[in-house]
């Protein structure tokens, strides 16, 4: 008998991973969500997706404004019981994810940020991995508000972008992240 589906809820809000090169321009802008374009590249025939397109912009532009929706739309989804991933920005990734620790009750689901250091679609963009990663740790790991980034799931507080090698880290006072 197969495994039952799970329903994951995606909240998409720009930054690096939905970026698309702009000819005119010539620079790298949001303009939409990314989202099916990277779940058509993927075979989950045990997981329903039911996405939300709530912001489409760089990190750096967004506002506490910003992250008080994105609170708000997560507060709305808990009730459905159902795993939330959230794709943002890793600019400002840390600071959205301090936010909704500090403004969120006890979860009894796990909530996940993940983003991109190159936009899908670039050659070796660390995207579709850093999404598929979190789109799995959803199913294994235990309620909770977490980072999830090249191979590794970072539970919050504590939780920072080392720029110096393009990934995010757990401080080390309390280092308790695992790989997956």
């Amino acid at each position: 008998m197969p495994p039952s589906k799970q329903k994951v809820f995606v909240i998409t809000t720009g930054g690096t991973i939905e970026k698309i090169y702009d000819e005119e321009s010539g620079t790298l802008t949001n303009r939409g969500s990314l989202l099916q374009q990277m779940l058509g590249r993927l075979r989950l025939p045990y997981t329903t997706i039911q996405s939300y397109d709530l912001l489409c912009k760089d990190s750096l532009e967004m506002t506490d404004k910003d992250r008080q929706m994105i609170l708000f739309a997560v507060e709305n989804l808990l009730e459905h019981s159902a795993p939330i991933l959230i794709l943002h920005g890793t600019d400002t990734m840390e600071l959205t994810a301090d936010y909704l620790h500090k403004n969120l009750p006890e979860l009894r689901v796990p909530i996940i940020l993940t983003g991109a250091m190159k936009p899908f679609g670039f050659e070796n963009s660390d995207a579709l991995q850093n999404f598929t990663e979190a789109l799995l740790a959803c199913s294994l790991i235990s309620p909770g508000l977490y980072i999830s980034m090249h191979g590794c799931v970072h539970p919050l507080p504590g939780v920072f972008k080392n720029r110096e090698k393009g990934t995010f880290e757990k401080r080390e006072q309390n280092p308790s992240s695992f790989s997956v």
